[in-house]
């Protein structure tokens, strides 16, 4: 029985942490676009310049 008197406000505590974060990650936009970054994964990288266009460089000649 005196467990339970240790676990509850711990319990409560946890509890009140998480909300509390919950609180500051919305108030700093965390949640603000959540389609943006899911839609950013599908578009392609532009190449760098010492890549070629297609992904092999020039002298490849793999069939």
């Amino acid at each position: 029985m005196s467990v339970i008197l240790i676990m509850i406000p711990v319990a409560l505590v946890l509890a009140g942490l998480g909300i509390l974060a919950f609180i500051v990650a919305a108030k700093s936009g965390q949640f603000d676009d959540l389609d943006t970054p899911a839609i950013r994964a599908v578009f392609d990288d532009e190449p760098t310049p010492t890549e070629h266009p297609r992904g092999k460089e020039p002298n490849d000649e793999q069939d």
